[in-house]
């Protein structure tokens, strides 16, 4: 039902800059329409943010393309560590280019909203309910670590949980607009950083994060 909006929105993304083509092949894979509540769905494929319950948003199919490609995902089996689940969109593609994903989410019922539609599809994610700042540290580290929610600072147990070489991917700046991160960690004290303007996020509520 939805394919030719699908493929309308990947030409889309191609034009915006979005080179990658395992992002653009699991975006064109996994179908955004599960992931939106059922009163939005035709308006799965426009390029735009849509709200999910809970003051929360499935991120815009773009900046969720743009994040995917700053991971740099150039071989299957990476452990990528998510952080705010949300509707599980996010995941779903990473899960789609062969990660073995991690992810952690804040509030109780996008958590087993998430688990249950991961499992309706067939879809293996590590999910787990928590604050997501302090990082998932009995599976660390990490090869990636993305987070979909805008943080104040960058947490320094995610910047811990991260391996030598991997990559980080926040937003950080104020509850109304952030500059998109990107760490590259080059030792245990050492990270290379690009700062990408201005996205906006929801607030990355945590104990190392926003507080409520």
């Amino acid at each position: 039902m939805f394919r030719i909006q699908r493929e309308e929105l990947i030409d889309e993304l191609t034009k915006k800059g979005i080179s990658d083509l395992a992002v653009i092949k699991a975006m064109g894979n996994v179908e955004r329409e599960k992931f939106i509540p059922a009163t939005l769905r035709h308006l799965a494929y426009k390029d735009v943010a849509l709200p999910i319950g809970y003051e929360q948003t499935i991120s815009q199919p773009y900046t969720v393309a743009y994040m995917t490609q700053l991971l740099n995902i150039k071989k299957t089996g990476l452990k990528i560590l998510e952080i705010g689940t949300g509707s599980g969109y996010q995941a779903a593609v990473l899960n789609e280019m062969g990660c073995d994903v991690y992810s952690i989410e804040r509030n109780l019922d996008l958590h087993h909203m998430a688990t249950k539609l991961f499992d309706k599809l067939g879809i293996r994610v590590h999910a787990k309910y928590g604050d997501g700042t302090i990082g998932w540290a009995e599976f660390a580290p990490f090869d990636g670590i993305i987070v979909t929610a805008g943080s104040p600072t960058v947490p320094k147990k995610l910047k811990d949980q991260l391996i030598v070489g991997g990559r980080m991917v926040i937003p950080v700046g104020d509850r109304i607009s952030q500059k998109l991160y990107l760490l590259i960690k080059k030792s245990e004290t050492e990270f290379d950083s690009e700062v990408i303007p201005e996205f906006t996020f929801v607030p990355l509520i945590g104990r190392e994060g926003w507080k409520i």
